[in-house]
């Protein structure tokens, strides 16, 4: 299994990533009116999510493996007199006993593993996770140019080593959706979405999920 990286989150464009998605406040409300209480955000960078979660009355865990990350979410959480827990690990073994969370967010985060490591990350998900929970997650299209590109480091059918912004090379795991539905069968599949984003002239595809435990 390739060794997870901790991304340096000195290196972006904070506002961008300090902005929650408009799929996130859907979540809020979704949860919301299922009566969860704990939300487990995996990979949550900077903590835009979590902070979301934790101001909308939700007990909040952000997760992450970068200090540059958490040091900022920390921050946020003093500023605004939250409460929200902030722990520092890697997606693909959580420091959380069964059944901990009502729900898990991984928004853009867990697919920077090879193959080995998104067996891990989907079977800790499903372990940390109540029955009648859900899981909203993003995994990276075939569709996307990246993963032909000449650039892009073939690993596996599923895995790319790719440079990022950041400067850091990682794994990256892209799905069909044959693969959504073999990686997924122990879950309930409730919705799934393949989206184009369009930034700065970029195209990405992305695969979005939500799924029940």
């Amino acid at each position: 299994m390739i060794t997870n990286k901790p991304w340096n989150w000195d290196k972006v464009n904070e506002g961008y990533w300090m902005t929650p998605s408009e799929d996130i406040y859907y979540l809020v409300h979704r949860w919301q009116d299922k009566g969860y209480e704990s939300v487990l955000d995996l990979g949550c960078g900077m903590g835009r999510h979590t902070l979301l979660f934790a101001e909308n009355g939700f007990k909040a865990t952000g997760y992450d493996l970068s200090d540059s990350g958490l040091k900022v979410l920390r921050g946020e959480r003093e500023k605004r007199g939250l409460e929200l827990d902030v722990i520092k690990g890697d997606v693909v073994n959580l420091p959380f006993s069964e059944r901990s969370f009502d729900a898990a967010l991984a928004y853009h985060s867990v697919y920077h593993v090879d193959t080995a490591g998104m067996m891990h990350v989907i079977s800790e998900i499903k372990r940390v996770i109540r029955p009648g929970g859900e899981v909203y997650l993003t995994l990276i299209s075939k569709k996307t140019y990246s993963y032909t590109a000449g650039d892009s480091v073939y690993v596996d059918q599923n895995v790319r080593m790719k440079k990022e912004e950041d400067g850091t090379t990682l794994p990256h795991f892209y799905v069909n959706y044959d693969d959504i539905l073999e990686l997924f069968s122990d879950f309930e599949i409730i919705r799934i979405r393949q989206i184009e984003d369009i930034l700065g002239g970029y195209s990405s595809w992305h695969y979005f999920l939500l799924l029940g435990v």
